[in-house]
Parts: C-alpha cells; sequence; structure tokens
C-alpha cells in the first residue's frame, strides 16, 4: 500500500488510466478482428475504414506504439487486397 500521500493519489490516476486505455485497446481489438474475421471484400473494407480510425487513435493517445499501429493497419490492408482478388 502507498505510504504518501503522492503515492496514494498516483495509485488513484494510475487506476483511472488504466481502465481508460483498456476502453481505447478493446474497442480497436474489436475493431480489427472484424476486419479480419470478415470473409466478403465489401465488408472488410466497409470495416477497415472504422478499424484505422481506432488504430490510429490508440497510437495518437500512446496505447500502443506507432510501429505497432502501422504494422496493424498494414496486416489489414494485406487481408483486404487478398480478399479482392
Amino acid at each position: 500500500m502507498p505510504n504518501t500521500k503522492q503515492a496514494k493519489k498516483r495509485m488513484v490516476t494510475d487506476d483511472a488510466r488504466r481502465v481508460a486505455n483498456k476502453t481505447v485497446r478493446t474497442s480497436m481489438r474489436s475493431a480489427v478482428k472484424k476486419v479480419l474475421q470478415s470473409d466478403s471484400a465489401d465488408e472488410a473494407k466497409a470495416g477497415m475504414t472504422e478499424a484505422f480510425k481506432r488504430v490510429d487513435k490508440a497510437a495518437k493517445q500512446n496505447v500502443i506504439h506507432d510501429n505497432a499501429a502501422a504494422r496493424t493497419k498494414s496486416q489489414l490492408s494485406r487481408h483486404v487486397n487478398k480478399l479482392e482478388g
């Protein structure tokens, strides 16, 4: 347990940040998963814009690294291109 007032405050703020980061990360992963599990190219394309938006937002908020965001977006693009033909 924290001993100082500052440590107590850090514990509270860390918990709040953890919850906020978790919601961002979860929504991003759900959007990515929706694209990767789609069978048709049209469905994947529609979901790709939403997934890109969520990945970019997570990277901007430093929930994920910029390179991880680029890698994820590349993976989604390759998947959609493979579905198209």
